[in-house]
């Protein structure tokens, strides 16, 4: 009984026409993705964030910052710190690390920090004059003999209470200046352990309504506002109503008229678009309700108060997201536009490249194809250079291999017409041939 041999496995044969296709195209993926990764970098998973003290206002909205941007797949790590001061320093310090940050009005210069750009202002942060028992006669009697809260070193409410200070000429000698958080002296405050504190922080920060609404401690109307703001153009008038803390109680009891910086989202120029378009878009949605000091739609807003504001802040502003990230999930449209970034200024140079491509291979069948017809052309004439009873097998014989060329040649239909012609012209010379 006969059995089948096994049938050996196939081997691929370098030859096989589909090898050098496949190689190529792998060659091409791979200098693809490497353009693409060093020429529109995928936007990072984590960044950080310098917020402030825990318990203020900065970390709350920090917090929130780190919700929104969690939906879209990004990692904020909240770095705690001692305020707008700190966070400025951190953003300048590249191995820190820290790529955005929340920094209060007046304390940044464009000029020293180039390498800090805005995405616009978020809020105004009112500078609150808060002290117990009966409001003070003048300045000097504000301080004289007091224990005050002024912020942390490091924070922005440190740094604007001294300039203030300094400003009106306060003497703070017998004066117990505390390094304070916001936190700890709205609690001493309210216990009767320290005279003042002194906070730059938003309506929305709850220690500063409960403040303004208790009875044991009372809200300074900030004296000579206006000059303030005419020396210090980054500051605003604010006034808060009378009585918006707790009407029942008419707290406060007269109107207050309070300065206020506002605090900016700042970032490192170098944070990828993708993550600050990201930031916009949280900033739109955390900070345009109205409230007390603004209207609906007015934060965030395109101000570059210190820092120039970023490019892409300036198209988000202008414009609204990118087309992309209107339609697409997150990543989605990140990748497409990535693509888009490298494959229009790719398919600008491969059209034209293409066609001249054409244009060469077209040119080169056509040579091919003349080249034939010159030999013809030549036999021709050899035929009729000879007399009429003169031998021409030779020329059958050079006749028969060029007919030979024209019938094995392997060219595209676009071309095909010309081969036929001159397979018919071959018929013409031969048929002379026979005559003689």
């Amino acid at each position: 009984m006969n059995q089948k041999a096994p049938k050996r496995p196939r081997r691929v044969s370098l030859r096989s026409p589909f090898i050098l296709p496949a190689v190529g195209l792998f060659a091409c993926l791979i200098a693809f993705a490497v353009l693409l990764a060093v020429l529109s970098p995928a936007p990072p998973r984590t960044v950080m964030m310098a917020t402030g003290a825990p318990g203020s206002a900065y970390a709350e909205f920090g917090e929130r910052y780190r919700e929104l941007l969690a939906r879209h797949g990004v990692t904020v790590q909240l770095i705690s710190t001692n305020g707008a001061v700190d966070n400025l320093h951190m953003l300048g310090d590249v191995s820190s690390g820290v790529s955005i940050a929340f920094i209060q009005g007046g304390l940044a210069e464009s000029a020293q920090t180039p390498e800090l750009v805005s995405l616009g202002t978020l809020f105004y942060e009112p500078v609150w004059l808060f002290v117990r028992g009966g409001p003070p006669r003048s300045a000097a009697e504000m301080l004289k003999g007091r224990r005050v809260s002024i912020g942390p070193k490091g924070s922005g409410t440190r740094k604007l209470a001294l300039e203030l200070m300094a400003a009106v000429g306060v003497d703070v000698t017998g004066t117990e200046m505390l390094d304070l958080t916001a936190q700890d002296s709205g609690a001493a405050l309210l216990r009767g352990e320290i005279d003042m504190a002194v906070m730059v922080a938003p309506w929305e920060f709850a220690l500063v309504r409960q403040l303004v609404a208790s009875e044991h401690v009372k809200t300074i109307s900030f004296p000579r506002a206006d000059a303030h703001i005419a020396l210090r153009p980054y500051l605003n008038k604010l006034i808060l109503p009378q009585g918006v803390a707790d009407l029942a109680r008419n707290r406060p009891p007269t109107d207050l008229l309070l300065v206020a910086p506002k605090c900016s989202l700042v970032v490192r120029n170098d944070l990828h678009p993708a993550i600050q378009y990201l930031l916009l878009d949280a900033a739109s949605q955390l900070h345009s309700k109205p409230g007390i000091f603004q209207k609906a739609g007015q934060f965030p807003a395109a101000e570059p108060i210190d820092l120039v504001l970023s490019d892409h802040a300036q198209r988000f502003y202008h414009s609204g997201p990118p087309f992309l990230q209107r339609f697409l999930p997150f990543w989605m449209a990140v990748f497409v536009a990535r693509l888009l970034v490298l494959l229009i200024p790719i398919l600008g140079v491969a059209y034209p490249l293409v066609r001249l491509l054409q244009v060469l291979y077209g040119w080169g069948m056509r040579q091919r194809i003349f080249n034939l017809y010159g030999e013809l052309k030549f036999l021709e004439a050899d035929l009729e250079a000879r007399a009429p009873v003169a031998p021409v097998e030779d020329l059958r014989t050079s006749l028969e291999k060029l007919e030979y060329k024209a019938n094995h040649m392997r060219v595209p239909v676009t071309f095909a017409h010309l081969l036929y012609t001159l397979r018919v012209h071959i018929g013409l010379v031969r048929g002379r041939l026979e005559q003689r």
